[in-house]
Order: C-alpha cells, then structure tokens, then sequence
C-alpha cells in the first residue's frame, strides 16, 4: 500500500471516528436534563400542578414565571424529590425519578445545584463549612476542600468572610455563599429558586451577573423560577466574558441567547413556552404583566 493510500486511509477513519463522537454527543445532548409529563399534584382539593409538560434540555436556561401560589417552585421540590406527583412521571436526566425512594434520590442530587430563596445556608455552620458541606459529602479529601472553598468564594467575591456565620451576612451575602455552596461541585444542572427575591435592585443584579457567569463558566444547564421577568432578560440578554473577567451583552445568533427559553404558569397550567421574543410580542393580560414589569 503506498504512503498516499496510508494517509487517505488514515483520514477516512479520523473523519468516522469524530463523527461518531458528534453522533454521541448529539445523542446525549437529546436526552432532557428534566422531563416533566403530564404531572398533576393537588393538595387536598387545591391543585398545584395541572397536567404540566416540558423538558429542559441539556445546555438550555429555561425561566419559569408565575404568581406567587402557581407552583413554580413545586417544580424544584418534585425535581430533588421532595414531592412526589399524585399522576405522571418526573425524569431527570432520561431517568424516571417519579417514585425514587430517598436513598435513590440521593444519586440524582449530586448532579443538581440548588439555590433556596432564602439561601437556606446552615445556620449553625461558618460559611466555610457551608461551602463545604457537599465536598464533605462526597468525602473529598479535606487537603483538597479548602482550595476548592475557597476558589468558589472568590468566584463569588466572598472569600474576606470564610471565617463568619451566617447570622453576620447580610442578605446579598448569604446568597452568595448559597451560590457557591451549590456550584462547588460542579453539578451539571442548577436550579435557582427566586434568588433576587426580597433584595434591593442593586444586589438583585449582582446575584443575576454571578448566576450568568457561573452558567457560561460551567456550561451548566440552568434552570430559574421567579416573578421577576428582568431576571430571565438578563439570563437571556448577558453572557459572560472569561477573557475579559464581566458581562457583556449576548450578539445576535449567539449560543447561549438561543438556548434561553421562558416558560409561564398560571394557576399550575403551562399557558406559555418559547423565546424571548414571542414572550414579549405576547397579547395575553397575564403574560404582559410580568414583561412589563421592569423594576
């Protein structure tokens, strides 16, 4: 065989063989990161959730809006298994979750980071140990936790208060070690139940530009429930510059503003599911309610 037969040989299987890699990574990149379908939940004769389906897919922000009582964050709570759905089926990662018992929930976890709206840190524990409560967790060796806390504070801008508990944060504060607490392993899928909830504007945008850059640093799948539509607008609009070390605004065709996808509850039924553009082109008196509310 001559050298040229060689090389074209060689070519041919280095082509097939990285095709295969794209066939696979589209493949998994099908598989929702979270299914919900046809979930109903009622308490007592109060109806959380009504038939609802969607999927978040691997890679995507999806913004979940809605009144308060419209079971937005009954989402979070079925997806970590908190709640279990009185009909249909919860997946998480191509994986039915819907009846996981606890120790088998507890698998499904490690791969999602969760922020509570009140930051929900350990009362009784320094933020250090917050932070590193999930590291401790998954049993990493203590010479390698105290990098990675502190690499995560300084992601966060929160590594001068290591040493306080969380009584001696302020608001802003605490979500910051919240954010880093959750995102401290790197889990694949993070979910934000209304972080700027209760915060001045000023500290509300620092918790949106710390989500959007560690979304883009991690190339987290990201998942956010809130009554504030300008928070989805930043997620859609922002993207973060690692070269740069800030936000800049997302250009058009842009990956991330593509994936970014806006979804409305109302009264625990799906009345909306599309982009940016349609949620704010929308006729609908529920729907332009949140769009218009800007502060």
């Amino acid at each position: 065989m001559s050298s040229s037969s060689i090389h074209i040989s060689q070519s041919v299987s280095d082509n097939a063989a990285e095709s295969t890699f794209h066939e696979v990574d589209d493949l998994e990149r099908a598989i929702p990161a979270i299914e919900f379908r046809n979930v109903v939940l009622a308490f007592d004769e109060r109806v959380i959730l009504n038939n609802l389906s969607f999927k978040v897919m691997k890679g995507e922000t999806k913004i979940i809006l809605g009144g308060s009582g419209g079971g937005k964050s009954t989402i979070i709570k079925l997806v970590l298994g908190l709640l279990k759905p009185d009909s249909g089926q919860v997946l998480v990662d191509g994986e039915d979750v819907t009846n996981y018992s606890e120790n088998q929930m507890m698998k499904i976890r490690k791969k999602i980071g969760m922020v509570f709206q009140e930051g929900a840190l350990f009362d009784s524990l320094s933020v250090y140990d917050n932070v590193a409560y999930r590291l401790h967790e998954q049993n990493v060796p203590e010479d390698e936790v105290e990098p990675e806390v502190r690499r995560m504070l300084r992601f966060v801008n929160l590594e001068d208060a290591i040493d306080k508990m969380p009584i001696e944060l302020s608001g802003g504060m605490r979500r910051r070690a919240a954010i880093a607490r959750a995102v401290v392993t790197e889990p694949p899928l993070q979910m934000y139940d209304s972080p700027t909830a209760g915060l001045d504007p000023i500290t509300a945008h620092t918790i949106m530009a710390l989500l959007i850059k560690e979304r883009d640093v991690s190339q987290a799948t990201t998942m956010l429930v809130t009554q504030r539509f300008q928070d989805g607008n930043l997620m859609a609009n922002f993207r973060y510059n690692s070269e740069q070390g800030a936000l800049e605004p997302a250009r058009t065709g842009d990956k991330q503003k593509s994936r970014t996808t806006f979804m409305v509850l109302k009264e625990g039924r799906l009345v909306f599911e599309d982009d940016q553009d349609a949620i704010e082109s929308s006729n609908d008196p529920y729907i332009i309610k949140f769009v218009k509310q800007r502060v």
